[in-house]
């Protein structure tokens, strides 16, 4: 390089320093990618540009990688350490240019000095270097495409955009591999070259996905649809009004499900939420986003699916895909955020409005599902929340399935790119709405969302601790209807219907899948992990010494038994997880002579019971085993089989657990050996016993079974007291009984008086055959089979108050 260039490109690198702030994609390349630093690298990037490869040269230093422009040296031979796939766009352009000419021969140089030496390693790493992500906007003139800037529009770029750049790298490849299995050639470097083009451009997409539509021609295309058009002529002769008057009524309809989305608002919030976040969270916990950057560029239709905790999840989860290098999803919001100014933000932020019934409105019903099938055909991404609100007890809501079902109808369509969901595990340290959720489960009314209570939830904003988001395993939906319906394909063509007769059995049960998938990537934090074993004391308090010995238990069973290969747990020792949930202030410590006392404050009881129940379903099979052995004493293995086996399809239910019953005993003998090994029980042929010097240890552990088979006991006895009962009555005397043993015996959790609860423990044990529905009533089989299997796991003054129950509940009614 000569002297003069070496003074223009410090120049330049200087004015970069100032002007360019870039963000890496993924965020920690060296570890995501597994990148060997002690190798030399190849950097490959997708045009010729000198302010890219500056770019780059940037981040390569703040990360640890060699410099780009530091050449290779093999052989005696200087080699740059950079190559262009493409040259610079020209006025007139020549693709026989003498740069692309030379990259050609420095990569066929690379190949042949490998395949001389055969010790040579050197790594190829794909980049390239994005000066903001606006897909623009669809026109009449020319056709949707992918653009680089150059030239005064690249300046510009820098100047308006240096501040939202981004770096992205992608998975490495070894030249010696290439030189393995193709050879040295020029045909194949040429084809690799091709390869590469279209890595770039998928890349590029996945990125900023694809142009936006006008929105006008969008309503024009729907409003031409046959299946829109008609609806639009019955909703006139329905409603008596002109059909000019219908179609406006439509275009209404079209107005406020639509959004309208903006790149410049993105950038806004981002910078917005990256201030936000620093200050209100200690960190974003993000696992397995490779999965989904990699369905996006394999062109993907993805469907994100989290679960719903808080107003904070749609924000949370645009701010964290974006930072991945993907488009923001276009979100599924409920009209109740549709009020100025929210609505309006949220829309240019991607959100599209859902009322939360279609039910006697099939115009709107149409319109919304066509739109849905619009932004499947022109490849944006969708983000909707399955559970259809938010969780007020910590737990996951059984699943709305409309929207689902729209999904899998749009998928049935042509032209569409596959469709593939992403179940995704949301969780926190801090709910800002959890102490409302109470109220609301306590009997009063919920409070609707306008602007005043924005204002005044702004006013609870502090240190939230942490926010963990975890990409579960994706369902690829055309896979899924392979297994599930091996010949929906030939069934769709016989009956070309909008509704194929299969549809409403695969999507409740792709629902159920869905939510199983949310709970596998269930991650444990500090504050669930102790709300878990200091509710389970008396009190909600516990010894240090006793709380730090729960939850290294509870830690050693993550550990050595996983729930699912998607679970978090946290790789901290049990004290510095308790000094993290300290400093978050919902739990206290009461210093003592004989030992520190971890305490839960009266007001926090509850409150602690939310983020105990967002990891529930990893304890549920361990604490249900406990509950029998402590209960039995001296029990036989294949006693305890019986009893899980004909408790467990409620728990499976309830809490969307994933071991399905062929592989439940194997699980059962897994769970048994990590109890023994952690000494809490002995095992004497086929026999367990208790080991009395941990018995408080396995007590605390059952704990977490205690509520639900308490709730499960209450409803039972009353099924055994009669033969026969309309539903109305038995909910009423089911909360009655709750709320009397709530307050007798101090069950203060927030799920114990929870409807939802209550109707999946019906559902199941219709399931089962323990009951049967004609009508409102319902006719008990041999309820008393399960009733006493059960009532034997509860403590003798629960058991007491609900074997008197028949009495008790007469006297309150």
């Amino acid at each position: 390089m000569s002297f003069w260039y070496k003074i223009y490109y410090n120049l330049l690198y200087l004015a970069i320093k100032f002007l360019v702030k870039s963000k890496l994609m993924p965020p920690n390349p060296i570890k995501e990618l597994d990148l060997d630093t002690t190798h030399s690298f190849l950097y490959v990037l997708p045009y010729y540009s000198i302010i890219d490869l500056l770019t780059l040269r940037q981040q390569c230093f703040s990360i640890g990688l060699p410099d780009p422009f530091h050449p290779i040296t093999i052989n005696k031979i200087k080699l740059p350490a950079y190559l262009f796939i493409n040259d610079k766009p020209q006025t007139f352009h020549d693709y026989k240019s003498n740069l692309r000419k030379d990259s050609i021969k420095t990569f066929i140089t690379y190949l042949d000095l490998h395949f001389n030496n055969p010790e040579l390693n050197i790594q190829l790493l794909p980049v390239s270097v994005m000066f903001g992500r606006a897909p623009g906007r669809k026109t009449h003139f020319k056709k949707s495409s992918l653009h680089f800037p150059y030239g005064i529009q690249k300046f510009l770029s820098i100047i308006w955009l240096g501040r939202d750049t981004f770096v992205s790298f992608s998975h490495r490849i070894f030249l010696q591999k290439i030189v393995y299995e193709h050879g040295s050639d020029k045909f194949i470097v040429t084809k690799l070259i091709r390869v590469a083009r279209i890595h770039y451009l998928r890349k590029r997409l996945a990125a900023i996905g694809p142009k936006l539509p006008i929105k006008h021609d969008l309503f024009n295309k729907l409003l031409k649809l046959k299946i829109i058009e008609k609806s639009i002529k019955d909703e006139a002769k329905i409603k008596k009004i002109s059909v000019k008057k219908a179609k406006k009524n439509a275009i209404n309809i079209m107005e406020e499900i639509a959004a309208n989305f903006s790149y410049e608002a993105i950038r806004i919030t981002d910078r917005i939420l990256s201030w936000t976040w620093n200050r209100l969270y200690q960190g974003i916990t993000v696992q397995h986003a490779e999965r989904v950057r990699q369905l996006a560029q394999n062109v993907n239709e993805i469907v994100y699916i989290p679960c719903h905790r808080s107003h904070m999840d749609y924000l949370l989860l645009s701010y964290v895909i974006y930072h991945q290098g993907l488009v923001p999803p276009h979100i599924a919001a409920g009209s109740n955020l549709n009020f100025w100014p929210i609505g309006q933000i949220f829309r240019h932020l991607g959100a599209f409005f859902i009322r939360r019934s279609f039910n006697g409105n099939k115009l709107y019903s149409h319109i919304f599902r066509e739109y849905l099938s619009e932004l499947f055909f022109r490849g944006y991404s969708i983000e909707y929340f399955i559970e259809g609100g938010r969780s007020r007890t910590g737990r996951l809501l059984a699943p709305k399935t409309g929207t689902l079902s729209m999904t899998v109808q749009a998928m049935l369509r042509e032209n569409i790119h596959p469709i593939t969901i992403v179940p995704i595990y949301i969780g926190y340290d801090h709910v800002l709405e959890v102490a409302s959720y109470i109220k609301e489960l306590q009997g009063m009314k919920k409070e609707k969302e306008n602007l005043f209570t924005i204002f005044k939830s702004l006013f609870k904003l502090r240190k939230l601790g942490k926010s963990y988001v975890n990409f579960g395993q994706p369902i690829k939906l055309k896979n899924y209807l392979n297994q599930f319906i091996p010949k929906w394909r030939q069934s769709f063509k016989i009956i070309p219907t909008e509704r194929p007769i299969w549809l409403n059995l695969a999507v409740t049960k792709l629902a159920h899948n869905i939510m199983v998938s949310i709970n596998n990537a269930a991650t444990v934090n500090s504050i669930n992990l102790c709300s878990a074993a200091l509710l389970a004391s008396k009190e909600g308090a516990l010894t240090k010494k006793q709380l730090l010995k729960q939850m290294k238990c509870y830690l050693e069973l993550f550990n050595n038994v996983p729930y699912s290969e998607e679970s978090v747990t946290p790789k901290e020792a049990a004290d510095f997880l308790l000094d993290e949930a300290l400093k978050l202030k919902k739990i206290i410590i009461k210093k003592n002579k004989i030992d520190d006392i971890i305490l839960l404050p009266k007001k926090n009881i509850v409150i602690m019971t939310y983020y105990r129940n967002n990891i529930t379903h990893l304890l549920i099979l361990p604490a249900l085993l406990a509950n029998i052995i402590l209960h039995n004493n001296h029990i036989h293995i294949n006693e305890i089989y019986r009893q899980v086996i004909l408790i467990y399809p409620f728990i499976k239910e309830e809490l969307f657990v994933r071991y399905n019953l062929e592989e439940l005993s194997d699980t059962i003998d897994i769970v048994i050996n990590e109890l023994i090994r952690q000494q809490l029980i002995c095992k004497n042929k086929d026999c367990i016993n208790i080991n009395r010097s941990n018995i408080y240890t396995l007590k605390l552990l059952s704990e977490n079974i205690k509520e639900i088979l308490v709730r499960y006991a209450i409803t039972l006895v009353l099924l055994n007291k009669t033969h026969k009962i309309s539903r109305a009555i038995l909910e009423k005397e089911t909360y009655i009984l709750a709320k009397y043993i709530s307050i007798l015996h101090g069950i203060n959790t927030l799920e114990f008086f929870d409807k939802i609860s209550f109707s999946t423990l019906l559902n199941t044990l219709k399931k089962e055959g323990y009951i049967n529905k004609e009508g409102n009533m319902i006719i008990i089989s041999n309820a008393n089979l399960i009733y006493y299997t059960i009532i034997k796991l509860i403590s003798t003054e629960i058991r007491f108050t609900i074997e008197n129950v028949h009495q008790i509940s007469n006297n309150v009614l």
